[in-house]
């Protein structure tokens, strides 16, 4: 005869201090925001809401989209995603952040200049034109935005449901966790239980259908690659999605 196999124990249920709308990575899909943020109001008026970042890049109209954020900051919460901070680090590195901005234009910083107004760099560029380049954007942006968007976190906890853009650490309590892994990724996310009953909300890696299994909820649906920009609806007890299609 065969073990029989222990079942594993049923994750709590989501029980956030209020009910929550978390979105998706938007990555310059601006009718699909606009188009969302007005079902949420219209379905779910009185919810939170939480973008889990990556705004920008790959997108064509990542500069509008960030300004409608910035416009709506006194009721949309934004969570650091890993290409604002790949922006960020360009922004502010030293030298001539040469190696900052190769990295942020294989990744789609690219369209992210071009919605800024800024024309696309040579394929090879010296210290003094990353620094005219990082002049240019750094106006084109505007002091306010900047400021704003450096003082976005990088989690937002709610009841036992954290909002992270990457995911979290499965081995470290949520108070714990590093940058690095909140906003690039831990490899034993998704992989490994959580044993604190917390559920966490994430983008970054794309899935085809908005997922809430187990203590993970997956929001980030390919917009840009010509999937949905999806939303969760989350409130005691309950999970539910909403998603917007070109």
């Amino acid at each position: 005869m065969r073990p029989v196999q222990a079942q594993a124990t049923p994750f709590p249920p989501p029980q956030p201090e209020t009910t929550l709308a978390v979105i998706g990575d938007v990555h310059g899909e601006l009718e699909l925001f606009e188009r969302l943020l007005a079902r949420i109001r219209q379905q779910s008026p009185d919810a939170r809401l939480i973008c889990v970042g990556d705004l920008i890049d790959r997108g064509e109209a990542s500069a509008e989209v960030l300004r409608l954020a910035y416009s709506r900051r006194e009721d949309v919460t934004v969570i650091l995603g890993n290409h604002e901070e790949m922006l960020l680090r360009f922004l502010g590195s030293s030298g001539g952040g040469e190696v900052d901005l190769a990295r942020w234009l294989r990744n789609g910083g690219m369209q992210t200049l071009a919605s800024f107004g800024i024309a696309p760099p040579g394929a090879v560029l010296n210290s003094a034109e990353c620094l005219a380049l990082r002049d240019r954007l750094r106006a084109a942006l505007g002091a306010d935005l900047e400021r704003w968007l450096r003082s976005q976190p990088r989690l937002v906890v709610s009841g036992n449901v954290a909002v992270t853009h990457a995911g979290a650490d499965p081995w470290r309590p949520i108070a714990q966790q590093s940058g690095e892994a909140l906003t690039w990724g831990c490899p034993d996310f998704g992989r490994r239980r959580r044993t604190d009953g917390i559920w966490v909300v994430h983008g970054h890696s794309i899935v085809p259908e908005p997922v809430a299994a187990d203590g993970v909820i997956s929001v980030d649906t390919g917009a840009f690659a010509g999937g949905a920009l999806s939303c969760a609806i989350i409130s005691a007890g309950h999970v539910r999605f909403l998603s917007e299609l070109r």
